[in-house]
């Protein structure tokens, strides 16, 4: 029996000596910016490390549907005033390196937004309302101020100045930070491949920060919702171009690409099976500097607004890729309002009396201006470098205006439009979650572009803590009547992304929504945990 034993075991070492290993499923993507500091989102959203979040549980998500769903957070409850919102953690959820992950995580995240210079930090104060944090990020109160507790290891606690009914929503954004890990290495945590720690579906295997691209692995520790299908995840932000990305599709080195206009016929007609749309939640605008010349006279901005043919643009220059933008808000999304649209016509006339009444008849005496894009791939990188060049013409035919272009990695651009560094942007934002307060954000009380307009200011708040959500959207409405009246956004469109994704992809992910889109990687956490590949 001895001797039996000793063969038997004898036999399956030789066996897995020479069994093939299992093959590892891997995808190539292309997502995310070339260049990226820190691999930790609630350190710098603008320039963080190519999926930065995917390694991270936020406390809830959107799934392909645009369907909230919990994920850290198991459930939550409003109180009955509205003001505060208790969140319960799930059960067993941990880092990678077996600490647990506890509400305190959560509320450190954000004590720590509020208190180091977060970039994205007026999401917080206006999406998020929280209590206190305008006064704790402008240094006149302590950030045991704020509106957060935790009240144990699975509870979170937000009270907000007004009722916020869409809170859940927000927190897709709110990912947690290790705080044993900050105790230890300061933000030098998140600087590391050997020091990052994950509570996500992904773990961190590589980064190469030169171009910003990394290798994500299965998570061996995550219990959480949305377990990967994947064994292995590269990312290249240099194939988010598409005329890069798409030569490298055709030659099987990457498993989905996004498409330019000059791509997608030959695509559909080779890939048929596998083209895929998505109308994104997004728009492009041009914005301005409003204390800076010739901007800062409102009939100049007036001008630009008439002076630019949306639907010429979209049908010709950016066809298959972009509609018509009148409104800030895309087609579809809460709130957004057919006779706000309606105002946006392309009139040449109109543009040339503003230009006169600015004092710049048929553009004489108009200085020269140069127009700041932001480098970067996927759908913008599509559509902004091309729009731009057509608006440099149509400019210099409708309004006589001499404009030149400049793009900027995405870090220095925001740098730019956020400092004031130049007069005009071409400014492009997707929604973070689905409410009008989340485009009205971006303009509210500074926001993201140091705008600072009272009668506006005052609109957005109330709608912002309206219950009735008709109310609410008149409001909105009347907040953009006067964006457009002071000329505040040029609206210009809004993208439709056009992929072509592998036919050895698989999964729900690359399948299309019941409106028949496919988001792909504009829901991060969804679709790389959804996909699969044979």
């Amino acid at each position: 029996m001895h001797i039996t034993r000793i063969l038997a075991g004898t036999l399956a070492i030789a066996t897995a000596l020479t069994a093939p290993a299992m093959a590892q499923s891997t995808i190539v993507a292309p997502s995310g910016a070339t260049t990226g500091t820190y691999m930790d989102y609630m350190k710098t959203v603008y320039d963080r490390a190519t999926l930065a979040e995917l390694q991270q549980i936020p406390l809830a998500t959107f799934d392909k549907d645009f369907e909230l769903t919990p994920m850290a957070a198991e459930s939550w409850s409003q109180s009955e005033d509205g003001l505060t919102w208790t969140f319960k953690l799930r059960d067993g959820l941990v880092w990678s390196d077996g600490e647990p992950l506890t509400a305190e995580d959560y509320v450190f995240a954000l004590e720590r937004a509020a208190t180091t210079g977060y970039d994205f930090a007026w999401y917080w104060d206006f999406a998020g309302g929280i209590k206190g944090w305008k006064e704790v990020t402008e240094g006149t109160a302590d950030v045991s101020t704020l509106g957060l507790k935790a009240v144990d290891d699975h509870t979170i606690e937000v009270t907000t100045n007004a009722p916020k009914p869409y809170l859940p929503s927000v927190t897709s954004l709110w990912y947690p930070v290790p705080k044993h890990k900050v105790d230890e290495l300061g933000d030098d945590w998140a600087l590391n491949v050997d020091t990052v720690v994950s509570s996500g579906p992904f773990t961190l295997e590589s980064w190469e920060k030169s171009n910003n691209s990394v290798v994500l692995v299965k998570s061996e520790t995550y219990t959480g919702p949305w377990q990967a299908q994947i064994d292995r995840l590269e990312v290249d932000p240099t194939l988010a171009s598409p005329e890069v990305g798409f030569p490298a599709f055709m030659a099987g080195d990457d498993d989905y690409s996004f498409l330019n206009t000059g791509q997608v016929p030959v695509a559909e007609a080779q890939f048929a099976d596998g083209i895929r749309r998505n109308a994104v939640f997004a728009t492009s605008y041009i914005s301005y500097n409003l204390e800076a010349e010739p901007f800062n006279d409102v009939n100049v901005r007036r001008a630009f607004y008439y002076a630019v043919d949306r639907d010429e643009l979209t049908s010709t220059v950016l066809k298959d890729i972009a509609i018509p933008a009148g409104s800030i808000l895309p087609p579809g999304y809460p709130g957004y309002n057919p006779d706000v649209v309606a105002q946006a016509v392309f009139d040449p006339e109109r543009a040339q009396e503003y230009m006169a009444e600015a004092g710049f008849p048929d553009g004489q005496g108009f200085p020269d201006i140069e127009i700041w894009i932001r480098d970067e791939g996927g759908y913008n990188g599509a559509i902004v470098p091309a729009m731009a060049q057509y608006l440099q013409a149509e400019f210099k035919e409708v309004l006589g205006v001499n404009m030149s272009i400049r793009s900027l990695p995405g870090a220095e651009w925001m740098d730019g439009l956020r400092g004031g560094k130049n007069n005009i942007f071409i400014s492009p934002y997707e929604y973070d979650y689905l409410d009008p307060s989340n485009f009205y954000g971006i303009f509210y009380n500074g926001g993201r572009h140091n705008y600072f307009v009272p009668e506006y200011d005052e609109l957005v708040a109330k709608a912002d803590a309206e219950s009735d959500w008709d109310t609410r959207y008149d409001l909105y409405a009347e907040a953009e009547q006067v964006m457009i009246d002071k000329g505040l956004i040029v609206p210009l469109v809004h993208p439709i992304t056009t992929a072509v994704i592998s036919d050895s992809l698989g999964g729900e992910a690359s399948e299309p929504n019941a409106l028949g889109y496919t988001p792909l990687d504009r829901l991060g956490h969804y679709f790389f945990t959804h996909l699969t590949k044979n």
